[in-house]
């Protein structure tokens, strides 16, 4: 054995070990960070690892059995012991080893050390399970717990909650865990410590709301996260029609008692403080309603608008119709009206051009009654981005909108979304997706968030990701729009045609299951099919797809016919130009000098976005 060892060493299989190893995985390291770069696909990378590892046997066979010697490669049996050259060729491959492991020790170390971007930044930063870091100026206002008799009063028990989160959302300085986030408690045997660290929270709001006839019961209990020890809790029994009373009041006190605890302030709650605080809650409560079945319309309808889904939103427009009727100066229901009416435009499948410009119309004209009765009221200035960024393509009015509320609402994360749809519009799509991160952030649990930030990870190849994603979203909303339609997209993207086909399968929007479909079959060499989907698109949706048929057709090639689909869709004002600039289908495109005349007339020329 000790001669067997000491050959090893002599015929250098030892030093050809060391020096395999350390090339390897410089070998792998370059593989990994290049080929995505050339959008290799991911195998590639596998197969350069096993080859690897197939070659290491080999080459410790190979340093046994041969010797590198001035007159070529020699079997070591051929060389008389005088005549061996292995310590010279020893020296040489310690040599070898040394400068790779210096570059080795050189990438990884610019890897430890080196900027991340903003989307790495957010991905390192979420590990699945891992709890958010607390915020001492922060609370979470979870789902009031509903002890009405009536069952279905529950939008009632989850509105009144809703509404004290969005009032202490407006409040500066003070940070709310978003609604989807804090709701997804609800009916769960969670401790305050575990949804504290879950959310990132200092404090808990919890309650129970009993409505009975005219007669609401409100109970509320403000408690420390981490330990559960209770704050301050109060009971209200009030006439339905001074629940508005109770709302502020509650507000107040929390905000009060936050103060007091020194979380917003130096702990000074004195008169001054006192008015400040009522000051600040009354301008966070702008826009609201003293008509109780007006307002009891509105709660239904966001309850209904919560599900992220055509049906919900469709619900939800009958709703805020009648809050409206009841309260034609209730500025928070036009905005939430309008925004109803724009999912449709956005979303809604067999709606028609006829019903497409119904409900464009029916937004325009809810949005400027929200701004007309409340200037700056955040949910109507996002309404209005929301049509100048889809539909009017006036990007910087849209980006000033947005602007302004978030200055009034920085905790709100749908402004974060509309925010990230902004730079995408203007093709910065890194930052896009950052503001979208921002967004997934603030409300984790949020389907809508984390539907576009999905899309636009698969667009821009980041496909682990977006399909963790893609999962959330149907996990939270199996109904989502685009949901499954994503994960099509993504395997699409990787050339993985038949699993892109039958994930869009699963989609509830048609309209987005016929889009992957027919370039997931055309590249499969499946005519037929492809025409036929791309055929049913065209029938049923040419009024509302324009933009996804372009689309399919840049992705066949067919240039000619993908900018006359363009141009129609940007005579019907297809939201789906908004992100025009950073579709990967369109890619095809961008050589035609076609492509920078029609970014000209959409105003989004390098030159016009200055």
């Amino acid at each position: 054995m000790k001669n067997f060892l000491g050959e090893l060493k002599r015929r250098n299989v030892y030093k050809v070990a060391v020096a395999y190893a350390v090339a390897s995985w410089l070998l792998i390291q370059i593989a990994t960070q290049v080929f995505p770069f050339f959008e290799i696909p991911n195998w590639a990378v596998r197969l350069v690892v096993l080859l690897l590892i197939l070659g290491f046997p080999a080459a410790l066979i190979f340093s046994w059995a041969f010797e590198i010697t001035p007159e070529g490669i020699k079997r070591e049996s051929e060389i008389q012991a005088d005549k061996s050259t292995t310590h010279k060729t020893g020296r040489k491959i310690v040599g070898v080893t040394v400068v790779l492991t210096v570059i080795a020790a050189s990438l990884f170390v610019f890897q430890l050390v080196r900027p991340k971007s903003n989307a790495e930044k957010s991905v390192v930063a979420r590990p699945a399970g891992e709890s958010k870091p607390v915020n001492p100026k922060s609370v979470a206002v979870l789902a009031f717990a509903n002890l009405s008799d009536d069952k279905g009063s529950e939008y009632f028990s989850d509105g009144i909650s809703e509404e004290l989160l969005t009032v202490l959302q407006k409040i500066p300085g003070l940070h709310v865990a978003a609604r989807t986030s804090a709701f997804s408690f609800k009916g769960k045997n969670a401790t305050t410590q575990e949804i504290g660290e879950k959310l990132g929270v200092a404090r808990l709001v919890e309650g129970s709301v009993r409505k009975a006839g005219n007669v609401v019961r409100i109970a509320a209990r403000l408690s420390q996260a981490d330990t559960g020890e209770e704050i301050w809790s109060e009971n209200f029994a009030r006439d339905l029609k001074d629940v508005f009373a109770v709302q502020t009041e509650l507000a107040q006190t929390i905000v009060t008692q936050l103060t007091k605890s020194g979380q917003l302030s130096d702990g000074a709650a004195d008169a001054t403080a006192k008015a400040a605080i009522q000051a600040e809650v009354k301008a966070a409560e702008k826009g609201g309603t003293n008509n109780v079945e007006a307002h009891q319309h509105y709660l239904q309808g966001r309850f209904y608008a919560n599900r992220f889904s055509e049906k919900g939103h469709t619900e939800a427009l009958a709703e805020y119709q009648k809050a409206v009727e009841l309260d034609p100066g209730f500025a928070l229901a036009w905005a939430e009206l309008a925004e109803s009416h724009l999912f449709l435009c956005d979303f809604g499948g067999g709606i028609g051009r006829a019903g497409f410009d119904a409900h464009l119309v029916s937004a325009r004209e809810a949005t400027a009654r929200a701004l007309a009765l409340e200037a700056n009221l955040p949910e109507a200035l996002r309404a209005r981005a929301h049509i100048q960024l889809n539909y009017d393509f006036d990007w910087k009015g849209a980006d000033d909108s947005l602007q302004t509320a978030l200055r009034l609402a920085p905790g709100d994360s749908t402004l974060f979304i509309w925010a990230g749809n902004v730079a995408l519009a203007k093709g910065d799509a890194t930052h896009g997706i950052a503001l979208y991160w921002k967004a997934v952030a603030l409300d984790p649990v949020n389907p809508a968030a984390r539907s576009f930030l999905g899309y636009q990870l698969a667009s821009t190849r980041q496909f682990a990701e977006a399909q963790a994603e893609s999962a959330r979203v149907i996990e939270l909303s199996p109904a989502a729009p685009w949901a499954h339609a994503t994960v099509g997209l993504s395997f699409l993207l990787q050339g993985k045609f038949e699993e892109a086909a039958r994930a869009a399968h699963e989609d509830a929007a048609d309209w987005a299951r016929l889009y992957v479909t027919a370039m997931a079959r055309w590249s499969q060499k499946r005519i037929p099919e492809a025409d036929a989907a791309l055929a049913d698109l065209i029938k049923n949706y040419a009024d509302t797809a324009a933009c996804q048929i372009g689309e399919v057709y840049a992705y066949r090639g067919e240039k000619d016919r993908a900018f006359e689909w363009l141009e129609r869709a940007r005579r019907q004002r297809d939201s789906g130009l908004m992100s025009v600039m950073s579709e990967p289908f369109y890619e095809n495109l961008h050589g035609d000098p076609r492509w920078n005349a029609f970014l000209r007339t959409m105003g989004l020329a390098d030159d016009q976005l200055k």
